[in-house]
């Protein structure tokens, strides 16, 4: 049985790892601005972009994602030293939430940061890397179409809960409820951060890729 101590370690380090505000910082170091002042307001990889350029961009991104990825990793290895377990299953989840709140809602900005799509991705390539690879494969193909990084993630977004579905079925290991109910809330959150985008979507005025933001 896991002691509560690791659970709240694991917690807690989901969070901060989640709250590391690479975009901001990135704003910081190139420009000595805030960045939440500019663009879209967001610290991601995507604001970031069209603010700073590719190389800033590509960094936020790599650290986003780590940030996910490291959580979940840490998570097992703490909570889950000798196989899988429904029990631990939940906790392993809870903390790789914990990450993405931290991203949104950042210690260090007062609550404010990016719409949780990078670091999303690591967390499920830290979980289950199939699911992880192939929401970011939607994402591409969806991106690639449209040139609309919202609507991509949107996309991809929406296709979490079936393809973590499938992947229960391909490797014939049974349902795993933890990782259906991460994958629903994962989905939920991603959408709510993006409801402005959708907005802009609907109006016709979400800009695309290269283009100023109107």
């Amino acid at each position: 049985m896991t002691t509560p101590l690791p659970i709240l370690l694991t917690l807690a380090a989901g969070y901060l790892l989640g709250s590391i505000p690479s975009g901001y910082l990135a704003g910081r170091w190139i420009q000595g601005v805030d960045i939440r002042s500019l663009g879209s307001g967001s610290t991601g990889a995507t604001n970031v972009l069209r603010v700073f350029g590719k190389g800033p961009a590509l960094a936020v991104f790599l650290v986003d994602v780590l940030k996910g990825t490291v959580a979940v990793l840490l998570a097992k290895v703490l909570l889950q030293p000798d196989g899988l377990a429904a029990t631990s299953d939940w906790w392993v989840v809870a903390a790789g939430l914990t990450a993405l709140a931290g991203h949104s809602w950042s210690l260090w900005l007062g609550g404010t940061g990016g719409k949780a799509v990078a670091t999303g991705l690591g967390m499920l390539l830290g979980l289950v890397p199939a699911v992880g690879l192939a929401c970011f494969g939607i994402f591409l193909a969806t991106l690639s179409l449209s040139r609309i990084v919202s609507l991509a993630s949107v996309v991809a977004a929406l296709s979490l809960p079936l393809l973590m579905l499938g992947s229960f079925a391909a490797a014939g290991s049974g349902l795993r409820p933890a990782y259906l109910v991460l994958a629903l809330l994962t989905t939920l959150l991603v959408v709510w951060r993006h409801r402005s985008n959708l907005q802009r979507l609907l109006a016709g005025t979400e800009p695309k890729l290269g283009q100023a933001k109107g």
